[in-house]
């Protein structure tokens, strides 16, 4: 079950709008019906896929202001200690996640506590594969702070086709592992900068579900 993202409508639109005006271009233009067909096929979908695309599941996290859980679905590309250089200055836990086209795209707070520090990045859009995509490509920096002082930073990172972060991170906020924090349009990736002494679960080459997977222990 999921239901699709609220601030998505004006991309589905705009896509079903375009997927529309070719379907009647096709149906005029285009002789014989052997092409037409496939081709007002391919276009019905892609506007499936779209709007496919931006859904938020429903799902139940073990999360809490002690077990760190995935803010996305995608794979572990790295697991390493890492110099975190905008918010901690310092050497921290760092995990990745990179999530393809078919993944889904809705990000989920990964931890219950309070948002301590939010900045967005305008920037680039190198592949989310590279390794400086990080700190040049468009992204939004949070930091959420639990009950006990203890501070996980992770960034939203736009991809190649990505144009667009959505995030509902203010300073200030609550938080509650496994809720919606927004949404990475078109293909991106999760940075997270952990404690030194946190408890990875995780490992390179692993599959995570959003809200499900636990990532660390605190």
């Amino acid at each position: 079950m999921f239901i699709i993202d609220r601030d998505c409508y004006g991309t589905i639109a705009i896509a079903w709008l375009v997927a529309i005006a070719l379907m009647a271009l096709v149906w005029w233009c285009i002789d014989p019906l052997a092409i037409r067909i496939p081709l007002i096929t391919i276009l019905a979908v892609f506007m499936c896929f779209v709007t496919w695309f931006h859904r938020v599941p429903e799902r139940l996290s073990p999360g809490s202001d002690k077990v760190l859980t995935s803010v996305a679905d995608g794979k572990v590309i790295i697991v390493e200690e890492a110099y975190e250089p905008e918010y901690f200055q310092a050497p921290r836990k760092k995990v990745s996640i990179y999530m393809d086209f078919f993944d889904v795209h809705a990000n989920f707070w990964p931890l219950t506590g309070e948002v301590s520090y939010y900045k967005y990045h305008p920037g680039r859009y190198l592949l989310a594969f590279h390794p400086k995509s990080s700190d040049l490509n468009e992204h939004s920096s949070i930091v959420i702070r639990n009950q006990d002082g203890q501070e996980v930073l992770f960034k939203q990172i736009a991809g190649t086709f990505a144009r667009r972060i959505v995030c509902y991170a203010k300073k200030g906020l609550p938080t509650v592992a496994g809720k919606q924090c927004g949404i990475i349009k078109f293909g991106s990736r999760i940075d997270m900068y952990l404690p030194l002494d946190a408890d990875i679960q995780v490992q390179i080459g692993e599959k995570t579900r959003a809200c499900e997977t636990i990532i660390a222990r605190l």
